[in-house]
């Protein structure tokens, strides 16, 4: 048998023409979306003064399997897609593991991630609205550079709120968000009711997610002509980034390849959602069992430590209730370099699938995600984004569990971006200077009193 590339690209003719709503194979549905002052499940209606109408309807659908992805979505997915699936040959060598290590690379885009895979689809849907512009929020900033590549391609005005220890961490994002046209500010601000709340609360808070929503979605719901987009967490963002798994698993049976094992980094539960999807399919209608691993920070762990129960997706109290892993809604996490990955919840699918036990979660102290993400840089020539580094912490445990036990599995992850703007975090890691924090039953507690009471 001929040597398997080390790396591997569908053509543009072979790339999926329709996303995947997970919903409609699943057995067991994730709680509906509740109204935080009468508890009852929310029609589709209720969305719009929020959501373009079109990803209001996705986001509530739970039989359509798939979607059609609009023309103009791939035209623009054709600039950069399909990505490669690749052979980490030289890490397998270097590990001495006789596993094999793929990894689905989303990395060849401006934004330097699977976030576009997204942003284009909800830039067009609000363009096909008649919309003026779209508010967010951005962690990393992966997200919000997406974004604003996306407004850009469809003339759309976009105002980012990102979160403040990232803003100062990552100042040249905030520049290329710009160059796109964006208007970025960091939260909590000055520039809303919410966070002004907020500052007078905690003036010194380095901000979160939840913070940055909750200044957005205000934006959104007061200015005519604007709706608030969400880059993580969503049904809808889920659907859009199914792609990913779709092209994954395309490739590997390119290759007469299946994965054991499917790992990926959890924030919110976008890339994590997008890459197991089709492979979860087969694992909820029985036509293979892989494992399933999500891989969240130590210092934000809403999977191996939060509580399954309804919570605010904002620190404001201005969104619905959607039931999920949470660490409550008002949890503010250490300032840990993986920006993407510091939300308090996850994705309400996930939530459930994890809830249901499909799949799996542990979590990965910074240090030693940073410890694998230089290992695999020198080995495999990628800078990996933090975040994309706690995949690559499990894969390499992984790898060196099959050494042990001489088991031939597959392993699959996802790369899901470059680390190019988080050269501050490398530095810290190889002066020593970066810390691992892990937060304390006391300090976990102050974010679950948040959590609201549903019967």
């Amino acid at each position: 048998m001929a040597k398997i590339p080390h790396r591997l690209y569908l053509t543009e003719d072979q790339m999926p023409r329709q996303w995947y709503n997970l919903r409609a194979d699943m057995k067991e549905q994730p709680d509906p979306l509740i109204h935080p002052g009468t508890h009852e499940p929310l029609p589709v209606e209720a969305l719009y003064p929020i959501f373009c109408e079109q990803l209001a309807q996705q986001e509530l659908d739970t039989t359509t399997r798939y979607f059609d992805i609009p023309e103009p979505v791939l035209d623009m997915y054709k600039l950069y897609r399909p990505s490669p699936l690749c052979r980490a040959y030289n890490l397998e060598k270097a590990l001495d593991t006789p596993a094999k290590i793929y990894y689905k690379f989303e990395g060849n885009n401006t934004s330097g991630s699977h976030k576009l895979n997204s942003a284009i689809a909800q830039a067009y849907y609000a363009k096909a609205q008649g919309l003026k512009g779209l508010t967010t929020e951005t962690g990393a900033g992966q997200w919000g550079t997406a974004l604003s590549e996306a407004c850009a391609y469809f003339d759309l005005d976009l105002k980012v709120f990102m979160v403040k220890v990232s803003y100062e961490q990552k100042p040249y994002r905030k520049a290329v968000m710009q160059t796109f046209g964006a208007n970025v500010t960091p939260s909590p601000s000055n520039t809303t009711e919410t966070g002004r709340a907020i500052l007078a609360a905690d003036p010194t808070t380095g901000g979160s997610l939840g913070c940055a929503i909750s200044e957005a979605v205000e934006v959104a719901t007061t200015t005519e002509g604007y709706r608030y987009v969400l880059g993580s967490v969503l049904n809808q963002v889920l659907l859009h980034q199914s792609i990913i798994g779709l092209e994954s698993k395309q490739a590997m049976e390119m290759l007469d390849e299946y994965p054991d094992i499917v790992i990926g980094c959890a924030g919110g539960g976008s890339n994590l959602g997008g890459l197991i999807a089709p492979f979860m399919q087969d694992k909820l209608t029985g036509k293979a069992d892989p494992r399933i691993i999500a891989v969240e920070p130590a210092s934000c762990p809403s999977f191996t430590r939060g509580k399954y129960a309804y919570d605010f997706c904002d620190t404001g109290h201005v969104t619905p209730l959607a039931r999920m892993y949470t660490l409550g809604n008002g949890f503010m996490p250490a300032a840990n370099h993986a920006g993407g990955l510091r939300y308090h919840g996850m994705s309400p699918i996930l939530s459930k699938l994890y809830h249901d036990g499909y799949m799996e979660a542990v979590s990965a102290k910074q240090t030693d995600v940073f410890e694998a993400a230089v290992q695999f840089a020198k080995l495999e020539t990628i800078l990996p984004a933090p975040e994309s580094s706690h995949a690559i912490r499990c894969a390499i445990d992984e790898a060196l569990k099959c050494k042990q036990t001489g088991e031939a599995k597959t392993i699959l992850f996802g790369l899901t971006g470059t680390g190019y703007f988080d050269m501050s975090a490398y530095e810290a890691f190889h002066s020593g200077t970066m810390t691992s924090h892990v937060p304390t039953d006391e300090e976990l507690a102050v974010g679950f009193a948040t959590l609201p009471q549903v019967d």
